[in-house]
């Protein structure tokens, strides 16, 4: 799953299929965004989860990721092969989610100030 960012306006966008070359918005080539998988900053932003019943609970930080208006995820995403199911979350909801669980999925969460991240289950 490849997601792109417009770095003029702040679109986000994922490639549902085909090629990715000439994704453009605002006038400019968008930016592939690469997940990041490791944070420094107490582990605000790589989603932490638990299985529980078939399901996966995911919270966006061992400790709370902020939800405010110039801080916040914009969504959270589980992916297994062609499958994914998301969650767009605003500023004031809780950075939660709960998806189906299947064994070898991979959750996506996108911050609006330090980019994407992720986690293999």
């Amino acid at each position: 799953m490849n997601f792109y960012l417009c770095l003029i306006c702040g679109n986000v966008i994922e490639l549902i299929d085909g090629v990715a070359n000439r994704i453009a918005c605002c006038n400019q080539e968008m930016e592939l965004l690469v997940p990041n998988t490791v944070d420094a900053a107490l582990e605000k932003h790589v989603p932490f989860c638990e299985i529980v019943d078939g399901k996966v609970n995911v919270q966006i930080g061992e400790v709370v990721h902020p939800m405010v208006e110039d801080h916040y995820i914009l969504f959270i995403a589980i992916v297994k092969g062609s499958k994914i199911s998301r969650v767009d979350l605003k500023p004031g909801m809780e950075p939660k989610a709960t998806f189906t669980y299947e064994e070898g999925s991979t959750i996506f969460a996108y911050c609006n100030k330090h980019g994407l991240w992720k986690k293999d289950i």
